[in-house]
């Protein structure tokens, strides 16, 4: 199994930007797919970016240039660096691991984390 633990929510102004971070501990190797999505209540979840093993990374249309994503394999940590916030990226984040396919299209995961909240007014 994996556990995965964001961090780094809160709430923000619109154009701000936020770093949030997914400690990743358990069974980490081997994992080929890492990624962020989010839910605002009420709503679908959608997918926000993804990153393969090779670093290959995938954003979802609303997010790309804003929002990068990226690891740290030594630190198990994963990254979403947003920034230009605007308030319909208020939302429930969510880590996850191991989706296909690994980019913002993929509807669900195999390990999810318990989410961090994003406020931006």
């Amino acid at each position: 199994d994996v556990q995965l633990v964001e961090s780094g929510g809160g709430s923000v102004q619109v154009g701000g930007s936020l770093r949030l971070s997914c400690v990743a501990s358990g069974d980490t190797i081997g994992r080929y797919c890492m990624g962020w999505f989010r839910q605002i209540p009420d709503r679908e979840r959608e997918g926000v970016a993804g990153i393969e093993s090779d670093g290959s990374t995938s954003y979802a249309d609303s997010v790309k240039g804003r929002f990068t994503i990226s690891q740290d394999s030594a630190k198990s940590t994963l990254y979403l660096q947003s920034s230009s916030l605007k308030p319909e990226d208020t939302a429930m984040y969510y880590c996850a691991t191991d989706f296909k396919p690994c980019d913002a299209t993929a509807s669900d995961a195999d390990y999810w984390g318990q989410g961090t909240q994003v406020t931006v007014s």
